[in-house]
């Protein structure tokens, strides 16, 4: 059972997460947290350090759900094409998914934090790190069981393919175009059946 503190701990991150991914760690201001909340700067603070603290808190939220979203479509029954298929469907759909987070996480504060904030930076790249794994591993078992073939390892593989995602992601978010996305999902598709598929 869980005690109050930790309810209003997990009320505070669930608000303002979309607020921090929307608007990065610098353009988020106390005034945006408290009136989001309802509760006291003092409010705030009581239960987290700091409003780095708070931020990463958010980060680790959003992706969490990212991660759980991801691990859904890759540890689903199925062959390795079958699991590569569903999380290309998954991104086809991303920006649906990730319109209630303020977007995607992994490119909002990536980018955002680049400059500005090392240990959000750090997060984000772990973040990357662990999807980039979780497609290795996928491609890898395809190429145990005789399923794919691929021209470079399975890491440097989900690498490239996680990049050309994320590139859409960005190239649909900056443009507002979904088309970016769409279309670069199509070709990756087409790669996969044409490159890796034996």
């Amino acid at each position: 059972m869980t005690t109050k503190a930790e309810r209003t701990a997990a009320f505070i991150i669930e608000t303002v997460a979309p607020i921090f991914n929307r608007h990065g760690y610098i353009g988020t201001s106390m005034s945006d947290l408290t009136e989001a909340t309802g509760l006291t700067k003092g409010a705030l603070y009581g239960n987290f350090e700091n409003k780095e603290s708070l931020a990463l808190a958010a980060f680790e939220f959003n992706c969490t759900q990212l991660l759980e979203a991801i691990d859904q479509k890759l540890t689903s029954p199925g062959n390795a094409l079958d699991k590569l298929f569903k999380l290309t469907d998954f991104y086809r759909h991303y920006d649906e998914f990730t319109t209630k987070m303020g977007g995607c996480p992994v490119l909002n504060v990536g980018m955002d934090a680049c400059h500005n904030n090392s240990l959000l930076a750090a997060a984000a790249r772990e973040t990357i790190r662990t999807i980039e794994g979780k497609i290795a591993v996928v491609l890898e078992n395809g190429v145990n069981n005789n399923e794919l073939k691929l021209p470079v390892t399975p890491l440097q593989f989900a690498k490239q393919m996680y990049t050309m995602i994320q590139g859409a992601i960005a190239m649909a978010t900056i443009s507002g175009d979904r088309k970016y996305l769409i279309n670069t999902i199509a070709y990756l598709e087409v790669l996969i059946k044409k490159e890796i598929k034996k």
